[in-house]
């Protein structure tokens, strides 16, 4: 595992399109039947990257709380399942299913999509405005494995709160910090 940061894809920048398979429904899912018309979070996480794993819980009921406000929440996974076959689509089913995921739980398997969003590493948030233009990029919060800081996701709960309250976002965007993306060869 190398740590990583997250790239910090230009503000502003529209959400590149995608049509994935959600791993759970085994339905081909795209950005445009996800989206919200208020808030859309597309994230790039994993099952094995113990980033991912120490905020799983937190995130989950941080989805849960802004999907009831109107916000959409997308994981995509785009590791290379030949090197890592802990993140293959029926073990992303199983986690997903553990976990009770209440967002589509997508596999990017040719890795078109991590690449048009400049995802780096797992976990990496993107957050877009209602007209799909990235507002807020990076971390879930200050919280990694080893550093006693309990997940929260405060980082992203402000960008959401301001974002659906209407105001100007205060927030230092931070990248994440987390696992390489398994980057086929």
């Amino acid at each position: 595992m190398a740590e990583t940061a997250s790239n910090m894809l230009a503000l502003g920048t529209k959400a590149p399109d995608f049509t994935l398979v959600d791993v759970v429904t085994g339905q081909k899912q795209s950005l445009q039947n996800l989206k919200s018309d208020k808030v859309t979070v597309v994230m790039f996480i994993c099952n094995h990257c113990p980033y991912v794993i120490h905020i799983q819980a937190s995130l989950v009921s941080l989805a849960k709380e802004f999907i009831a406000k109107g916000v959409s929440f997308i994981a995509i996974s785009s590791n290379d399942i030949k090197q890592y076959s802990a993140d293959s689509p029926e073990k992303m089913k199983v986690i997903a299913k553990r976990w009770g995921f209440p967002f589509p739980y997508l596999y990017d398997e040719t890795q078109e999509v991590a690449k048009a969003y400049q995802a780096a590493c797992t976990p990496d948030f993107f957050v877009f405005d209602e007209n799909m233009k990235c507002v807020y990029r990076g971390r879930f919060d200050g919280a990694t494995p080893g550093n006693d800081i309990s997940p929260s996701g405060d980082d992203l709960r402000e960008a959401l709160d301001s974002i659906l309250g209407k105001r100007r976002l205060m927030l230092a965007q931070l990248p994440s910090l987390g696992c390489n993306i398994k980057w086929k060869a």
